[in-house]
């Protein structure tokens, strides 16, 4: 087993160049510390870097660097870069259960916060392993103190997403990744059509009341063990739902009985339709905005049916009222609004004037016939009754 070792070790060494303590200078040549080791938390792969400094100190170079104890795997190997200042050893592995070069995935509950308070049950992954120096000493006594460098990415599963942009083809961002987040592989996208084909693209007068409109949320660029669960998709007057009234779309359990949900946990992708509609409070416009919003959950593959269990969440009604919570600890993906248009259109001053004057000078032509008309009959009546009394008095001469 030492033997079969030795030989992996030796060719990772051979061919290759390796840094020795007069590259590294006064300041970097030196004992290691709990800071040697800089991890990056990305959407798609996790990234390390130790500096390689501390490790030629300590007797070691970058070649007997291991991660997770998989030495015989090339993909897993760290690379030395010399550019750097100062050098370190990076080593780059995607977020893949199935392969990560040996890391532990490991997910945990604890009850929501904030403007996720609602759910009793938020998730979080966290993966995790270690790199460890590989001491190729052959005798009874090794001078070389073994090295250990911890990495750890904590990823939460539950984002608050925001469509508020209805004019193109999707509202996906890119964000530099931060702590371990998923939210810029999540875009939502706006349809006309029940085949999610077309885009819906919001006139400037705003969609007619009752249009079908139809919301995709997926995930892109992420790893196959996750689904995309809407756990709550809402709609509100404020751009930021903070302070604004609200309508739910649906919740956990529930939803609003002209609120279509066609797909949900079940892939990297979900899919609902609702009518469009306006709040009570902008009746009296033309055109009312409101803005779309979305609480989603990424489950792994096994774990998604359960949260689609009431049993396990807690409910919110649904109601128009105003949100209290805070999204100061959220990330928001922020874009333009959804507009309807009033059933009939209010007319500008112009029209309504020239209406005015029309409809005055009808009701004078009306008046004017309807006096002709008596002064015609009275005259008729008149004549005959002089007609008749001329008769008589003929009569009694």
């Amino acid at each position: 087993m030492v033997l079969l070792s030795l030989l992996i070790l030796g060719a990772l060494v051979k061919g290759h160049l390796a840094l020795t303590s007069s590259d590294c200078g006064i300041a970097n040549y030196r004992r290691p510390a709990y800071t040697d080791i800089s991890v990056y938390c990305g959407t798609e792969s996790i990234k390390l870097a130790i500096q390689v400094c501390p490790v030629i100190y300590t007797g070691y170079n970058e070649s007997l660097l291991i991660l997770n104890k998989l030495a015989n795997d090339p993909l897993c190997r760290g690379t030395l870069d010399a550019t750097a200042s100062p050098p370190v050893v990076r080593f780059s592995f995607p977020l893949r259960q199935l392969d990560a070069c040996g890391s532990i995935f490991r997910t945990t509950s604890a009850p929501g916060t904030g403007i996720f308070s609602d759910f009793s049950n938020i998730q979080t992954v966290n993966i995790s392993g270690v790199v460890r120096s590989f001491d190729p000493t052959v005798g009874t006594v090794t001078y070389n103190a073994e090295l250990s460098y911890y990495y750890s990415c904590a990823y939460p599963l539950e984002y608050l997403i925001n469509n508020t942009q209805v004019d193109v083809s999707s509202s996906s961002i890119a964000v530099i990744d931060n702590n371990g987040s998923f939210i810029s592989t999540l875009s939502m996208q706006l349809f006309k059509d029940v085949n999610y084909t077309t885009p819906l693209v919001i006139p400037a007068i705003g969609v007619e009341l009752r249009t079908r409109i139809y919301v995709q949320v997926i995930a892109a660029n992420l790893t196959s063990q996750y689904h995309v669960l809407l756990d709550r998709c809402y709609a509100s007057i404020s751009a930021l739902p903070t302070n604004s009234t609200f309508f739910n779309l649906f919740v956990p359990c529930s939803q609003d009985q002209f609120t279509t949900v066609t797909e949900n946990g079940n892939s990297q992708k979900a899919r609902f339709s609702f009518p469009a509609f306006r709040f009570i409070e902008q009746q009296n416009l033309t055109i009312a905005t409101y803005y779309l919003h979305c609480i989603t959950r990424l489950c792994e593959t096994s774990t998604c049916a359960q949260f689609k269990q009431c049993s396990t969440r807690r409910r919110r009604d649904i109601q128009t009222t105003t949100i209290k919570d805070g999204v100061s600890d959220t990330t928001l993906i922020t874009s333009g609004p959804i507009r309807t248009k009033a059933e009939t259109p209010l007319a500008t001053k112009d029209e309504a004037v020239s209406s005015a004057q029309k409809d005055s000078g009808n009701g004078a032509s009306v008046g004017l016939g309807i006096a002709l008309a008596v002064l015609v009959i009275v005259g008729t009546v008149a004549a005959l009754m002089a007609v008749s009394f001329y008769r008589k008095l003929r009569m009694l001469r």
